[in-house]
């Protein structure tokens, strides 16, 4: 085996061990596409999805794309590519844009090398990956088998991941619509009456005797004694037709009026049947309208409040505290909430000499792979991530849910995790060129504002204030490998760490000296 061919292979391997960890249909079509881009490297990457895959002649939408570029956002089922692609099941190459056939292969109109490769799963084609290279020729072997056995793997993975998110999102409905259901049962005004054979009132509920005015000892009595001159005589003949016919009626309306009230209702009938199908009377069910649309108007703000909880904070929290704030939404208040947190820094020391004399494109990829890894252990810590400012980390404990010690202990856990990491063998970020680069770490503890900054356009969650200044000022402090608390949350963390106290440090913004410790193991 060639040196060339061994790399593709363990780029073939790193890739699909990066497959294999995601389970969510969005976070494996990101890693397909932005994985096969990279290691091709390619310009431009788009996956095209069928929407209607058992039709030959289905139009394909834009999924996801990758590369400064913008494709079209869907292709046409007909065309020379998609029905080549959709009849042979094959990839395809075209590596000059001079060559006759194929040419809506090209993305956009400075490219000059193309590959297609349709995603199979089970038998079935679920849609198409293309890729663009601004240079003639450049997809050759390696690349070419890559993508092909790349392909292949991504393909029953992402089968699986979207029969797995249909899953979920009917799990998720049928939730909704269970917690619908009971909110209806017990928060509506669900009037029952059943009747025997001939039309007599045999049982009622209580909320129907309360509302109606039915007393036990009405049983027996026919609906036309019980509500003769309380609804209307139509309603009347339609229970009576019901009963005659052995059918049921769906949403008849009509309007009880007693003793100066009255309700606006809705009426179901259905036939009370035994076991071998004999008429044995009637169940009504009475809905209050007015009351029913009031709950449904309360229902659809919970769900959207919901919704607008998870679309804020999805990316940046673990999913045990999104499911706690969807449940909670009381926890995120509107606008800016004031909040002792604890703010997290985390620079890469070396970063700016290395990135002069690297490729662009081999700097990001070093980013990606260090960001990776450091996201993953700042969620698993309970963190929320802020933001990414070039090669630094931001994150919060406290914000948006908030517990003070807690917060403070599980942040300085992470940095040190994060720090054990970058000097472990078993890293898979900063190596070869970036094998030198190291991260410095600041955290400090105090009071700031967290909220939706922004416009009506565009809202980040994010936190702001005195707090957030000094560790930022702070994390300039740390040297590489290094861990910097202030006072402030070395009380908060109690004696769970071993500690070193060094020599006070004045910071912009501040006129007096700030007391710091490094952080150097965590007590057993």
């Amino acid at each position: 085996m060639t040196a060339q061919s061994s790399g593709a292979l363990d780029e073939l391997v790193r890739a699909g061990a990066r497959l294999a960890r995601e389970r969510r249909l969005n976070g494996l079509v990101s890693v397909l596409v932005e994985q096969a881009l990279d290691i091709t490297r390619s310009d431009l990457a788009a996956l095209y999805l069928y929407i209607e895959p058992d039709n030959p002649g289905s139009r394909l939408a834009l999924f996801y794309r990758r590369g400064a570029e913008q494709p079209a956002d869907s292709l046409s089922g007909g065309t020379e590519l998609v029905s080549f692609l959709r009849e042979c099941g094959e990839m395809l190459v075209v590596n000059s844009p001079d060559d006759a056939y194929f040419s809506d292969i090209y993305l956009a109109p400075n490219m000059e090398s193309g590959i297609a490769l349709p995603l199979i799963a089970a038998g079935a084609q679920l849609g198409i990956l293309v890729l663009n290279s601004r240079s003639s020729g450049h997809f050759n072997r390696d690349r070419f088998f890559f993508l092909d056995s790349f392909g292949k793997m991504a393909g029953n993975m992402f089968h699986n991941a979207r029969l797995n998110d249909e899953l979920r999102r009917r799990i998720n409905e049928i939730a909704l619509l269970e917690r619908y259901q009971e909110n209806i049962f017990s928060s509506m005004t669900n009037l029952l009456i059943a009747t025997d054979e001939s039309g007599a009132i045999r049982y009622f509920n209580k909320i129907a005797g309360d509302r109606f005015g039915i007393q036990d000892a009405m049983i027996g009595r026919t609906l036309e004694e019980v509500f003769g001159k309380s609804v209307d005589r139509m309603v009347i003949r339609e229970i009576r037709k019901a009963l005659a016919e052995n059918r049921e009626i769906l949403g008849m309306e009509g309007i009880f009026r007693a003793n100066g009230a009255s309700i606006d209702f809705s009426l179901n009938v259905s036939p009370l049947r035994s076991r071998r199908g004999r008429l044995e009377g009637l169940t009504l069910v009475f809905t209050d309208q007015s009351a029913e649309q009031a709950l449904k108007n309360r229902f659809a703000v919970v769900v959207e409040e919901r919704r607008l909880i998870k679309d804020m904070f999805a990316r940046y929290l673990s999913t045990d505290v999104v499911e706690t704030l969807v449940q909670h939404p009381e926890l995120v208040k509107p606008g800016g909430d004031k909040k002792n947190a604890t703010v997290f820094f985390g620079d890469i020391r070396g970063y700016t000499s290395f990135s002069e004399n690297q490729p662009p494109e081999y700097i990001i990829e070093v980013l990606n792979a260090y960001f990776s890894e450091a996201v993953e252990i700042i969620i698993r810590h309970k963190g929320f991530i802020d933001k990414f400012i070039g090669d630094a980390i931001m994150a919060a404990w406290g914000v948006p849910m908030q517990s003070e010690e807690f917060d403070a202990i599980e942040g300085v856990s992470a940095a040190l995790e994060l720090q054990e990491l970058i000097r472990s063998d078993k890293r898979t970020f900063f190596k070869g060129n970036a094998a030198r680069l190291q991260v410095g770490i600041g955290l400090h503890t105090g009071l700031l504002v967290a909220g939706n900054l922004g416009s009506a356009r565009r809202l980040n969650y994010s936190v702001i204030g005195d707090t957030v200044n000094v560790a930022a000022r702070l994390e300039g402090v740390a040297k590489g490998g290094e861990v910097i608390i202030t006072q402030d949350t070395r009380d908060r963390i109690g004696d769970r760490f071993k500690l070193k106290e060094l020599k006070a440090v004045t910071v912009k913004g501040k006129t007096q000296p700030i007391p710091i410790f490094s952080v150097l193991a965590r007590v057993r």
